[in-house]
């Protein structure tokens, strides 16, 4: 059964959309089934993902139907693509904006089954993954609210900057409220923290801000650094050095770190006893 993850925080720009691509990307590298969902209207995700299965396979994806008729027709399966082995992508499209008026109409009486919803979409996907990870907009809206309610566990993406910082902060009390008024079982796996500038002054102070509010235990060991190559793969694509011979030290040096930080992601959750049942 897949553990499902969320990654958020409430400051846009932060590198949720990098951090879980790059983490499903590497999961799947390592052999776990991989289903990335993009709960975004703006679709970032969605469009590395399909860069990079154009990259590996030389044509361009066309779709049938989109995510909001997926919704509506209550089988998301049928939009589930497979961008590389192991790894899946549920994608998000442009009338993906209307899903909150669409669960308004729905549900006109009921919030909870608004937030519930797409929780009972999910769970025939399940059982066909390890992980399923969920990017989402850095909003309180209906799409945080329902990748909330299905996931197993939250990571705080944490870019080091005080908007961040603050953003992070509302992001944990807010997952407090959904627990409190919809009984939301989840849990935060952890703070990741991604640096704005590779040591430089106000990121430092930024780490050590943060393990002041959410103790050091919780942050990641390991620090996504700013790497240039990342805002590369926006463009190309995700680029495996084991696989494709234009790599270069930088996309090893991207690899690599990623393997840290899928690491210490698996290690937090063998620690909350998550990975017995695999």
């Amino acid at each position: 059964m897949a553990k499902v993850i969320t990654f958020g925080n409430f400051k846009g720009g932060t590198g949720k959309t990098t951090n879980s691509a790059m983490i499903g990307h590497e999961l799947a590298r390592q052999g776990h089934k991989v289903l990335l969902i993009d709960l975004d209207p703006q679709a970032n995700a969605t469009a590395l993902y399909l860069l990079t299965k154009q990259r590996l396979e030389d044509k361009v994806v066309t779709f049938d139907k989109t995510l909001m008729s997926a919704i509506a027709e209550e089988n998301l399966e049928d939009i589930v693509l497979e961008i590389k082995d192991n790894l899946y992508l549920l994608p998000s499209f442009a009338d993906f904006t209307s899903y909150p008026l669409f669960l308004e109409k729905k549900f006109p009486d009921s919030q909870f089954d608004r937030v519930a919803y797409f929780s009972k979409l999910i769970t025939p996907l399940k059982s066909k993954f390890d992980f399923i990870l969920i990017d989402v907009p850095p909003t309180l809206s209906s799409y945080t609210d329902s990748a909330l309610y299905s996931s197993d566990y939250t990571i705080i993406v944490l870019q080091t900057q005080e908007r961040s910082l603050v953003g992070a902060e509302a992001y944990v009390k807010y997952l407090q409220e959904l627990i409190d008024n919809y009984h939301a079982d989840f849990d935060i796996l952890g703070v990741l923290p991604v640096l704005l500038k590779n040591n430089a002054a106000v990121d430092i102070s930024t780490l050590e801000n943060a393990k002041e509010s959410f103790g050091e235990q919780n942050l990641f060991k390991t620090v996504v650094k700013n790497m240039e190559r990342l805002k590369r793969y926006d463009l190309i694509g995700i680029v495996d050095p084991e696989v494709d011979k234009s790599a270069d030290m930088h996309d090893k040096r991207v690899l690599n770190l990623y393997k840290n930080v899928t690491t210490e992601l698996l290690e937090r959750l063998d620690e909350k006893g998550a990975l017995n049942n695999e």
